[in-house]
């Protein structure tokens, strides 16, 4: 039974441009489906997560978590705890799905990469991106550019980490490509968002702390008996031996991260649901009119969590072998963009277009950015090697 504080299909704000609605399909189905069926949703098999896509004959990484596996995860976390809390599971699955459709080629690394070559000309920003792809980028309707989403998953895209904007600061600066959307239809972007998108921000958090445990641990970065030191993963071994005494290493393993992982989505159930019964939110407005996230972990889990995290940042996201592949790709985009911004017939033939019509330096920059980005980490490899002549 979907709760009064839910989002309900009935109250939807709809879709800048009007269409039919489905008879067969809610609002937030059609949404995720579009997701889906989009190109860069199909691209993020191919984008980094943590761990750059290994060339040639190197099958390691296909092991590894890719952006879109991640994606996966999240929609499956958080079609979960929405379930459990009588949300709506199919808005809280868009947004899960969407969150990172704007992250370019080579993950953070890009976005870091991307976010300096693009400071001279409004910078750049995977959030807003992703509202770009959704909105104007990807073109596969005979009445509008981008997917028609609703108001309530172009929300979700924006403001599922919380409010962008402080209240009452309507004139603060936003990332370029959010200001575009937001000029076209508001987005409340001073408010929460609604409770199925704050579940997809915690979903994602769920994720990535359960899956870059075990994707380091495979990697060789750390040990399980590194981690045996750690709050929450330790004890979680600890019970692990204690039932299953001389188990398999690598059935102890999962054995242990799958618990950790219960313990989390656990934690957020529990923590919601003690918040929802003492505010008695009565609409998905209420939500969003709250002083705080009515979605989240409670505050020892989040302190063990930091641990976890200042862990996995020193031992893993910053591992020498790590940033010396950092170090690699930052390069290949360094060459790569300016290339492509002083010469724009190096790129196909409907981007050299797009770039031509563009008025200024700066719309032309942001062009080549919308190439760039959408890039896989292995297109994006070879054309390093096509423009560069190296290998």
């Amino acid at each position: 039974m979907t709760a009064r504080y839910a989002c309900h299909p009935a109250d939807s704000r709809g879709r800048r441009f009007s269409e039919d609605l489905s008879s067969f399909r809610s609002p937030w189905q059609r949404d995720r489906d579009r997701i889906i069926h989009s190109s860069a949703f199909r691209r993020l098999k191919h984008k980094t997560q943590v761990f750059v896509e290994q060339d040639g004959d190197d099958y390691r990484g296909d092991y590894y978590r890719t952006r879109l596996t991640h994606t996966i995860e999240v929609a499956q976390v958080a079609r979960t705890i929405a379930g459990v809390l009588g949300l709506n599971t199919d808005l809280a699955e868009a947004v899960a799905l969407a969150h990172d459709l704007g992250h370019p080629p080579f993950g953070h690394t890009g976005e870091d990469a991307l976010a300096a070559l693009m400071a001279p000309y409004g910078g750049f920003d995977h959030n807003a991106q992703a509202l770009r792809i959704v909105t104007r980028l990807e073109r596969h309707y005979a009445g509008f550019d981008g997917l028609n989403l609703t108001w309530e998953t172009l929300e979700g895209i924006a403001k599922h980490n919380g409010p962008v904007v402080a209240p009452g600061r309507a004139d603060a600066p936003l990332p370029w490509a959010l200001a575009e959307v937001n000029a076209a239809w508001d987005l409340r972007l001073s408010t929460h968002a609604s409770a199925e998108a704050q579940v997809a921000a915690v979903a994602d958090d769920v994720a990535y702390n359960h899956h870059d445990l075990h994707d380091g641990l495979r990697a060789g970065l750390f040990t399980e008996r590194d981690l045996s030191e750690l709050p929450l993963i330790g004890p979680a071994f600890a019970d692990v031996d204690r039932l299953h005494p001389g188990l398999d290493p690598m059935r102890r393993r999962y054995e242990a991260l799958r618990r950790v992982f219960g313990v989390m989505v656990e934690d957020v159930i529990a923590v919601a649901q003690g918040r929802l019964d003492a505010a008695q939110p009565d609409s998905a407005d209420a939500i969003r009119a709250m002083d705080g996230p009515i979605i989240r972990f409670s505050k020892p889990l989040y302190q063990n969590l930091k641990a976890i995290k200042g862990f996995l940042f020193t031992r893993m996201y910053r591992a020498p072998s790590v940033m010396e592949e950092r170090a690699r790709v930052t390069a290949m985009l360094n060459a790569i963009f300016p290339m492509l911004l002083d010469d724009p017939r190096l790129m196909p033939p409907d981007w050299q277009a797009e770039a031509a019509a563009a008025p200024d330096r700066i719309q032309r920059a942001r062009v080549v950015l919308d190439y760039v980005a959408g890039m896989t980490d292995r297109f994006a490899i070879a054309e390093y090697g096509r423009l560069t002549g190296s290998p």
